[in-house]
């Protein structure tokens, strides 16, 4: 992986409670220092790579190796590639493809470790299928090694960059672009990262059954791609579950399992009332929606309705409350519209709240909280989903359009 020197943003406030993107330094300081140092090419010029390690039982994780360019033997621009995910500019982008693949692959010939298998995780480090061609010699020594996961259900939605870029940018380690077209079968000057994937593996999967189903659907169209299966996303209970809900349901006491209930709840308002003033109920049945903000998740869905969602707030017979969550990409401004909407809209309601802050704990917060966990991807572009999962390890009820993983268990 990439070790990131500002991650992936951090969520701020404005004056207006509207959302602001924010950058801050990351501390790293359980990983340890390797000590390997290793030069790749990006744009025709040697980047210095330092490697550092997650040990498995920091986190009970498996092991991690993370690559930093920013590193004083650099300069500034080549420092720039580890600054922050999901970089806008497309240079930036490319060059990070560049690292996390030929850097990912080199780095386990500098080890002295000869994997059986390279699984590429989503098409972003596909440039090593360029560095382990040169290295064996040949296509069928790659494609026998190599798997892909593809996540994306939509064709447009997997990256594209101009191919001629991709070369200036040393994309495929020195190959000339006559090569890269016969060895890739790319006819046009679009670089297309996830085909090229589909092509060198010998296999790859969806992250769902349906997804396995629209993947095959939607690339069968273009020649010499491998099968795709399907392998359902999973999550780790380990780490999501609360275990005293599991005990008290394992032993039929329903007054410890609404008492433990209660108190998750009460732990997770607290960061509600921290953050917006709104003082939650435990005793009132409370609907989640957070995850990653995106327009097809369509977060504001059940306030499209305004009457209908007013109703729902105001029942006196059946009161409920809202709770909103969850990062915009930074330069998805129609998603950001759409959080700042959410933001503005709850300041009417005492019993409805958007949180900023959306990490690992205040996603383990809500799921731990919920009673109902609100689901609405437009059908069928979510390939998978995973956070209705871990609401479920809860006792939460997921409230669902039938997609991703949700068909597979209803």
């Amino acid at each position: 992986g990439i070790l990131w020197k500002y991650g992936y943003y951090d969520q701020a406030r404005n004056q207006d409670q509207s959302l602001q993107v924010t950058w801050m330094e990351k501390v790293h300081s359980y990983l340890e220092d390797t000590g390997i140092k290793f030069q790749i090419s990006i744009h025709d010029h040697p980047v210095w790579v330092k490697v550092f390690y997650l040990n498995p039982e920091t986190f009970k994780s498996a092991p991690l190796f993370l690559l930093s360019t920013d590193l004083p033997e650099n300069d500034y621009v080549s420092q720039t590639i580890t600054h922050r995910l999901y970089d806008a500019n497309v240079a930036t982008k490319v060059a990070q493809f560049i690292l996390l693949g030929v850097g990912g692959a080199k780095l386990m010939d500098e080890i002295g470790f000869g994997p059986d298998l390279y699984h590429l995780n989503e098409a972003h480090g596909v440039s090593a299928v360029f560095y382990l061609y040169k290295k064996f010699g040949n296509v069928e020594d790659v494609k026998k090694r190599l798997v892909f996961t593809t996540h994306t259900p939509e064709e447009a939605g997997n990256e594209k960059h101009d191919i001629h870029l991709c070369e200036k940018m040393s994309y495929f380690c020195g190959l000339g672009l006559d090569e890269v077209r016969k060895l890739t079968g790319l006819q046009d000057d679009q670089f297309n990262h996830s085909l090229v994937a589909l092509r060198f593996a010998h296999l790859a999967n969806g992250v769902s059954k349906l997804h396995g189903v629209v993947s095959r659907a939607m690339w069968s169209k273009y020649k010499d791609i491998c099968p795709i299966i399907s392998i359902t996303n999973s999550q780790n209970w380990n780490y999501w579950a609360d275990k005293q809900l599991y005990r008290a349901s394992d032993e039929s006491n329903d007054h410890w399992w609404d008492d433990r209930k209660k108190y998750l709840k009460r732990r997770a308002f607290e960061i509600v009332a921290d953050q917006t003033g709104k003082l939650m109920n435990p005793n009132v049945f409370t609907i989640v929606w957070a995850r990653r903000f995106a327009g097809y998740k369509r977060a504001e869905l059940i306030t499209r309705d305004r009457q209908r969602f007013e109703k729902l707030l105001n029942n006196p017979k059946y009161p409920v409350q809202v709770i909103w969550a969850g990062k915009p990409y930074p330069m998805d401004y129609p998603a950001i519209n759409d959080f700042n909407h959410l933001v503005h809209l709850s300041k009417s309601y005492k019993n409805v709240a958007v949180l900023i802050g959306y990490e690992l704990t205040l996603s383990k917060r809500l799921k731990q909280a919920s009673d109902l966990w609100l689901n609405n991807p437009r059908v069928p572009r979510e390939a998978s989903g995973t956070s209705g999962m871990t609401a479920a390890m809860n006792g939460s009820v997921n409230f669902s359009t039938d997609d991703g993983w949700i068909p597979e268990f209803v």
